[in-house]
């Protein structure tokens, strides 16, 4: 039987909704990646160049502390949610990439975005992690449990 995982991060409670969704229709276990430094309103200002988040995602060599990590031994199917950050994932998702080992795993990115696709971001994780089963990802902005249960059969 399949054993599946929701690792997911948010840092405005956006992608945290549809986590939860997808790990309640699913029936995934559902795990949290945390900075271990929580971020303020000031460092998401992306308009900012100094603001953390800028100067994170000016750094490709950037990784963020996170809090624990996540025991992915019984999963086979993990899926990975974050905000879309300048067309990319947040590098927060690369330090818990980096952290775990996702060999044999079918990983499958999901992301929210106010204004980018995931097709960048899925495209950077494969580039930069090309040992592991990356799955096509999707944008979930807008969604229902029935359209979930329908790009989870897929």
């Amino acid at each position: 039987m399949s054993q599946k995982l929701v690792a997911y991060f948010s840092a405005t409670g956006t992608t945290e909704k549809v986590a939860n969704n997808l790990a309640s229709v699913t029936g995934a276990t559902l795990w949290q990646i945390e900075p271990m430094q929580a971020y303020t309103a000031e460092d998401l200002d992306w308009r900012n160049k100094q603001s953390r988040s800028s100067l994170e995602m000016a750094d490709p060599n950037e990784r963020p502390t996170v809090k624990a990590c996540t025991y992915i031994e019984p999963y086979d199917t993990i899926y990975v949610g974050f905000p879309i950050w300048w067309g990319i994932c947040p590098r927060i998702i690369q330090s818990w990439i980096e952290n775990n080992d996702l060999a044999g795993k079918r990983i499958v990115p999901f992301a929210t975005s106010g204004s980018q696709g995931i097709e960048g971001a899925v495209q950077f994780l494969r580039k930069t992690y090309p040992q592991y089963n990356w799955q096509d990802g999707k944008l979930l902005n807008q969604y229902t449990d029935e359209t979930l249960k329908e790009w989870i059969k897929k």
